[in-house]
């Protein structure tokens, strides 16, 4: 079983690196989150799942244990598979997704694509005694618990995803506005988010 991977970036994408360690290469899947904080480095360590099926060997790369704990949490449910557990942690970093998942906000995971709301209740009900137990510090938990909030982060969003600016950039700026400004109203938010994004 591999560990990690340690490496120099020889070829980075959002979705894949490839790191090479002695001169072999391997092509990893990796998620925004890990992305973003690898994509200046020279070489990293990735902490690593190995999907071995009848006809693959995937590997996953995470920058750190947490967003890797996380996602043996989300393939754990059932009907969530490694790409879409990926998708899940671009969307949103490991802390906003114990505070989506401990807070029960299944609109919020629901705008993740490829997570319809059965699903995205099965993930809260499946893991929400588990992410207690993660590690993992929420963040902006009380924002998602917060209704009225919720509600103005996911106009704010929409408007925001139809302007053409990405949904999982609009998602965190939003959110970090809401955690400045929790009682912002949604022209506001967004015109502060226009300008950060």
């Amino acid at each position: 079983m591999i560990e990690y991977i340690k490496g120099d970036i020889a070829e980075i994408t959002p979705a894949t690196v490839v790191l090479d360690c002695n001169g072999m290469g391997y092509g990893i899947n990796i998620s925004l989150n890990t992305y973003s904080a690898i994509q200046n480095q020279s070489n990293t360590k990735l902490y690593i799942y190995e999907a071995i099926r009848e006809d693959a060997y995937v590997l996953y790369g995470f920058s750190t244990k947490q967003e890797r704990e996380l996602f043996l949490l989300l393939i754990s449910v059932s009907g969530i598979g490694g790409n879409t557990a990926r998708m899940i942690l671009s969307a949103l970093s490991p802390s906003e997704l114990c505070g989506v998942i401990s807070s029960g906000n299944d609109k919020l995971l629901k705008t993740v694509k490829g997570i319809g709301l059965k699903t995205a209740q099965r993930i809260i009900v499946d893991l929400k005694d588990k992410i207690a137990t993660s590690g993992v510090e929420t963040v902006n938990s009380e924002m998602f618990a917060n209704p009225g909030n919720t509600e103005i982060h996911d106009e704010a969003v929409a408007a925001l995803t139809m302007l053409g600016f990405a949904q999982a950039a609009s998602q965190k700026v939003v959110a970090a506005i809401l955690k400045e400004e929790p009682a912002a109203p949604v022209e506001k938010v967004i015109k502060l988010a226009l300008k950060r994004l």
